[in-house]
């Protein structure tokens, strides 16, 4: 079911809307980031520098070390420093966005599927699916983490556990309408297919975005300082590395 895939990329975006911190911060990034054992990595395919990685005071842009100041160098290590410091609170609030997201679709499909919900399986599966992402977002230290083949095998495997319960349900229903000859109930059941199939990411998306924001927002200042530090962090030619931003 197409909408099962929505649930399953909505469930993950909840997961890494900490990491996205565009619209409540006006931050922005053209690079991914990975955050190693020893210093953390930024990285872009286009344009350059393609690579640049900051460990204790050292910056290394394209496998070329640069020659920094002292000051530049305490800069580029309180950077290092506050956005480690950061990540903790960044996955509460992924695992906030996770949470939320998951009583929001059981809430609809109770509302639109009541009878996927009665043997408890759904439930079960859901929650079993939630504890995966929850342990994704703990032992995630990469943007990439969330992205490419692997995320979408991950998504798939979810539509084919849920979707066929939704589906089951469904057609259950409309074949005892069916048999009854109820024809108001069967487009009632038109309706609630309908309205689960065409309105339920926005929906979910819009009570993941409220519930959140209070909680990015409370981020926004130290997203900000982060933009500052990384003011000035320059390659070997002078130009400006841009790792973070903040739009007027």
């Amino acid at each position: 079911m197409r909408i099962l895939l929505s649930v399953a990329l909505l469930f993950a975006s909840s997961a890494v809307a900490a990491q996205d911190l565009g619209t409540a911060c006006h931050a922005s990034s053209s690079y991914d980031l990975t955050v190693r054992s020893r210093g953390i990595l930024f990285d872009r395919p286009q344009p350059a520098p393609r690579q640049v990685g900051l460990d204790d005071g050292s910056v290394v842009v394209d496998g070329r070390t640069v020659a920094l100041r002292p000051d530049a160098q305490d800069q580029a290590a309180l950077f290092e420093r506050q956005l480690r410091a950061l990540l903790p609170r960044l996955r509460a609030v992924a695992d906030a966005g996770v949470d939320t997201a998951a009583r929001a679709v059981r809430e609809e499909v109770a509302r639109s599927a009541p009878a996927a919900l009665q043997d408890g399986e759904f439930d079960q599966k859901l929650s079993g699916h939630v504890a995966e992402l929850h342990a994704r977002v703990a032992r995630s230290n990469s943007t990439h983490d969330w992205q490419g083949d692997a995320f979408e095998s991950y998504a798939n495997g979810m539509v084919a556990d849920l979707g066929p319960l939704v589906a089951a349900s469904l057609t259950s229903d409309a074949v005892d309408l069916a048999m009854n000859g109820d024809l108001a109930g069967a487009a009632a059941l038109r309706d609630r297919a309908s309205s689960l199939s065409t309105g339920l990411q926005a929906r979910v998306q819009a009570r993941v975005n409220r519930e959140l924001r209070p909680r990015v927002q409370a981020l926004c200042p130290d997203i900000r300082r982060l933009a500052e530090l990384s003011e000035g962090l320059t390659d070997d030619h002078g130009r400006p590395l841009n790792l973070l931003q903040i739009a007027p």
